[in-house]
């Protein structure tokens, strides 16, 4: 019985020290900073990073000279099926999470134990709006053309495509709202790999100012203040 005790309590403790490092170093890693890369160029496209308390999108426009999102993110996919929406937030994830779990107070055990250990497949969500409001959840950042081309590249391949290249819908009626749908994606979420880190990648593949590394919003709004 001692043996079992102790080995029990040996296990408790290894589990206990993993987590205490885990959100020592998402405390900590997220204040070191990789600068914004200067290509030279005017920097004329405005993009977003908007968070809802859980997860943080990469806000664009819908349409430009570059690239037009709704050619593969149809209007028609949204409750609204709106086609005046100005931008697309787009955001990658444990599909299991962003199906079941819009707000903090809606996670489940298994829902997190499945997410964090490599056990569920991933999700694009894809939300139009109208217009992007400045705000503490909310920031713009101006990027150049190329700059924006390196981003459209970085979200594109996340995307899980069919033979014609097309995204693939989820079907499903969990939307937050009427103007967002939800797609397959490539990759699998983890505690170390989470919504946040791919939209903080995302940054650093457009040359923005990052977190070395973060599993929250905090880690990314942190060095937009």
């Amino acid at each position: 019985m001692k043996i079992i005790l102790f080995y029990f309590l040996k296990t408790l403790g290894f589990i206990l020290g993993i987590v205490f490092v885990y959100i020592l170093l998402g405390y900590l890693l997220p204040f070191i900073e990789i600068s914004a890369k200067d290509d030279g160029e005017k920097k004329e496209i405005p993009i977003y990073i908007y968070t809802n308390g859980v997860h943080t999108d990469i806000v664009m426009p819908v349409k430009n000279e570059l690239h037009d999102w709704s050619v593969k993110i149809p209007f028609i996919n949204t409750k609204s099926k709106r086609t005046d929406y100005q931008f697309v937030g787009i955001g990658w994830g444990d599909k299991g999470f962003y199906l079941d779990t819009p707000t903090w107070a809606d996670l489940k055990f298994s829902t997190a134990f499945n997410a964090a250990f490599w056990l569920s497949e991933s999700a694009m969500h894809c939300t139009y709006y109208t217009k992007m409001t400045v705000a503490d959840d909310c920031k713009m950042i101006m990027i150049s053309k190329n700059q924006y081309k390196d981003l459209v590249k970085f979200v594109d391949e996340k995307f899980d495509k069919d033979s014609n290249g097309n995204y693939i819908l989820i079907p499903t009626n969990a939307v937050y709202d009427d103007n967002d749908a939800f797609y397959d994606a490539k990759g699998k979420y983890s505690f170390l790999n989470t919504c946040n880190t791919w939209a903080n990648d995302a940054l650093k593949a457009a040359g923005q100012k990052a977190a070395f590394w973060t599993p929250s919003d905090y880690g990314i709004f942190l060095h937009y203040k």
